[in-house]
């Protein structure tokens, strides 16, 4: 564990809630027109800003009620050159929205702070290109330039950590992994599963995990699972190696459809809530250092709710 990373209270014991499917809930159910998936246009607009505070003010009373801190993360999964340049953002403009995202993230935290809840805000990093699809093309030299203007507006805002969410490949985690660290910033790094418990192309997790590590001194502060659903990965993590200890966070999809499903789908899915809380709870003896827990597609306050209840009973978070 590095200086840097020893400040994170998740790896000192403190477990974190966080949110479901920022991205989803604001389309799906608040009827929010932000094209191909860029949310971060909401922290350009006062109106965008207050629908952001009023989605996380949602998840306070679940957080308080568990017991458990609260992570941020940032709406800025896309606010990248290739995802921004499509809706007319410049280096400048991305440079500024990154800033604004934590800022508001970090603002928004003092109301949970009021109430006793501990919180982190972490800058979100997003693939460069599709979340679902195996890119053979990136290399970690591309990913670390790629990758250094977003990771270096988190850490000049000041936040407290970055998380990179839905890769597909480890050349550019690796990548993503040595430009956080050249800015001092802890990083997390967070993979695309398929609904047979590989990445997209095929690479089981194990090894990817390993790989980075390998390749990097172990430098990521853990790593986690997103954007899949449970009945894809346990296996998997029922039948793991020692890699499994780097695991320390799951943001699972509500819907048990594989992504070319959803990909076809014109509603939400939204699964059950109380079923996904039952699996989450079953999972948790299987992953010991596991220390956020929310959601992804298709998940709101409903799904991460019910997984508290589940995981966090009120008697123990009482206590």
């Amino acid at each position: 564990m590095s200086k840097i990373d020893m400040a994170l209270p998740q790896l000192q014991g403190q477990m974190f809630v966080t949110d479901g499917g920022f991205e989803t809930f604001m389309i799906f159910h608040e009827g929010q027109e932000l094209p191909y998936f860029n949310v971060f246009l909401l922290n350009d607009s006062e109106q965008g800003r207050e629908r952001t505070r009023q989605y996380y003010r949602r998840y306070l009373p679940i957080a308080r009620e568990a017991g458990q801190g609260f992570l941020f993360d940032t709406n800025t999964w896309r606010a990248n050159p290739d995802w921004g340049a499509l809706v007319d953002y410049d280096a400048a403009k991305l440079r500024a929205v990154n800033i604004k995202a934590v800022r508001l993230c970090r603002e928004i935290a003092g109301e949970f702070e009021a109430e006793g809840i501990r919180t982190l805000v972490s800058g979100q990093i997003g693939p460069r290109r599709d979340a679902w699809q195996y890119d053979g093309q990136m290399t970690v030299a591309e990913a670390e330039a790629y990758h250094a203007p977003q990771i270096d507006a988190f850490a000049e805002a000041g936040a407290d950590l970055a998380t990179a969410y839905t890769l597909t490949n480890t050349p550019e985690a690796i990548g993503i992994v040595n430009r956080a660290r050249a800015a001092g910033l802890p990083i997390v790094v967070s993979f695309t599963l398929e609904s047979d418990g590989n990445l997209p192309g095929g690479k089981p997790l194990g090894r990817a995990i390993t790989e980075v590590d390998a390749t990097t001194d172990g430098a990521p502060a853990y790593y986690m699972i997103n954007c899949a659903h449970p009945v894809h990965f346990a296996a998997t993590i029922r039948h793991a190696g020692h890699w499994v200890d780097r695991i320390g966070g799951l943001r699972v999809n509500a819907s048990m459809k594989s992504h070319a499903e959803l990909d076809e789908s014109e509603t939400l899915d939204v699964g059950d809530w109380n079923d996904l809380a039952q699996r989450y709870q079953r999972l948790l003896p299987l992953l010991p250092n596991i220390r956020v827990l929310g959601g992804c597609c298709g998940t709101d306050h409903r799904h991460i709710a019910a997984v508290c209840h589940q995981c966090f009973p009120r008697e123990t978070a009482a206590a």
